[in-house]
């Protein structure tokens, strides 16, 4: 992120992403995390065979979701494509790298490759005439990684990206690698929302699991600064969360209309040495005038373009420890009676110093939430309840996607800010210190700035 001196109408973004416009968002509280281990309930071996499997958790989790997922697209392929759904010709693969019996593969894994290559993936096999196609094959040791850091839905979610691929290689596959890898998050996504609607079988997903797989994703996204037409781009984190949740709240029609050659991705290069060097976060204290300057010059122009109001900058304060008037200790506040009689937006300095360790554009999402509570106050809406920490969530997102457009004078996006947007969202959103009275999870709040950014202010309950 970085200033700049470019401007346009505030309305043309809006237009400009209107292809991915989606539904506003969903809530979903299901339960309590469960443990990591043995499934309570698991599929046998001869129900649904996975070639080189073992009585690894990993491989239980696996067949478990396979199983799921053969019921599920079985169901669904025929309303959403108008066809049954083939089974894959191919079957399942299971491998360890670093402990394979080379009998247990006669002619390797998916498309005949050495399981030896597997090391560190899952693929789907689509090529016809070589060995085991219409196949999905996964490092199982890789996927016992992923369970141990971001939880046992992980391993779930690869085995529903790669069936994702095995609908396309029935249907088609979009034009380009970030169309195709992103539709087969939104493909999973939809079938997590079918799970976790309780319709699984053999599989389970809580509210804990859906933001921790939210935060797995960034370990799935592609490297900052990749350009959206490389060959094998996957997405940014944005792209693929954003994929991912457009299946889970409007389901598979979504994913098969949606992903077409207009459909808009937020991954990009860098453009100059210094943004690569800085990995496009700009220096902490740029990034406090960026706020200074971006925030009231984006709200005074929604209010004239689009809320037919006048909008009256509140004063920007960093504190040192939460303001007077602060009604509890929270690093991120709005006080209405604060500051000059036109309202305080007030960020904790230290706390703003370990946001902007998540990148320039944490800080910025992190300090636009109050800021949106202050324009609600203007316009006569509630500042202190759920519904209005919803809103605010949601008006950064449009306020994210006006920088995105390069719709402000005083500030232009870098490759990466709105993956720090989400990281933010997941690691600070739902902290009782850092918001107050926060009731939402982190899968809710990406999804609230998701449907800002995309929709803008039609989706944040602020009477447009």
């Amino acid at each position: 992120m970085s200033q700049t001196a470019r401007s346009r109408g505030l309305l043309a973004a809006v237009a400009t992403l209107g292809v991915l416009a989606t539904s506003a968002c969903s809530y979903v509280v299901i339960g309590t995390p469960s443990l990591q281990g043995m499934p309570s309930q698991s599929v046998d071996d001869g129900t649904l065979q996975i070639v080189g499997s073992t009585d690894n958790p990993i491989d239980a989790l696996s067949r478990n979701a396979l199983a799921d997922l053969e019921t599920y697209w079985s169901q669904t392929f025929p309303d959403v494509y108008g066809e049954q759904f083939p089974p894959l010709a191919g079957g399942y693969f299971s491998v360890d790298p670093d402990d394979i019996d080379p009998a247990a593969y006669p002619e390797g894994i998916g498309c005949g490759t050495d399981p030896r290559d597997l090391e560190n993936n899952a693929f789907y096999c689509s090529s016809q005439g070589v060995p085991n196609s219409d196949s999905i094959s996964y490092d199982r040791a890789f996927l016992g990684e992923l369970a141990s850091q971001y939880g046992e839905v992980l391993p779930q979610l690869v085995m529903a990206h790669e069936f994702g691929h095995a609908v396309q290689g029935r249907v088609g596959y979009p034009r380009t690698s970030i169309a195709t890898e992103t539709q087969a998050d939104c493909l999973a996504g939809a079938w997590t929302a079918w799970v976790a609607d309780g319709n699984g079988e053999y599989s389970s997903v809580d509210t804990a699991d859906l933001d921790q797989l939210l935060r797995g994703y960034f370990l799935l996204r592609d490297p900052v600064g990749t350009g959206s037409g490389e060959q094998q781009a996957h997405g940014s984190y944005f792209d693929r969360v954003s994929a991912f949740q457009e299946g889970f709240d409007d389901g598979a029609t979504a994913c098969r209309d949606r992903f077409g050659p207009d459909r808009v991705f937020t991954q990009g290069e860098f453009t100059s040495d210094a943004d690569f060097a800085s990995g496009g976060n700009a220096p902490f204290p740029d990034t406090e005038d960026i706020l200074a300057a971006s925030l009231p010059e984006f709200w005074d122009r929604a209010f004239t373009e689009v809320l037919d109001a006048q909008f009256t900058e509140p004063e920007l304060q960093s504190t040192d420890g939460p303001p007077s008037c602060a009604p509890s200790d929270v690093a991120l506040v709005y006080c209405p009676d604060g500051g000059d009689g036109s309202g305080l937006v007030a960020y904790d300095a230290d706390f703003a110093s370990a946001a902007y360790d998540l990148g320039d554009f944490a800080l910025v999402t992190g300090v636009a939430i109050p800021y949106s509570l202050a324009a609600r106050d203007q316009l006569d809406l509630s500042t202190d309840d759920t519904a209005a920490l919803q809103s605010a969530v949601c008006l950064t997102g449009w306020y994210s996607a006006q920088v995105y457009n390069a719709q402000l004078t005083s500030v232009t996006i870098s490759p990466g800010d709105l993956d720090e947007s989400v990281q933010f969202l997941l690691e600070y959103g739902n902290d009782p210190d850092v918001l107050a009275d926060v009731e939402l999870t982190g899968f809710q709040l990406v999804d609230l700035f998701r449907a800002g950014f995309l929709n803008g202010a039609a989706s944040c309950d602020v009477g447009v």
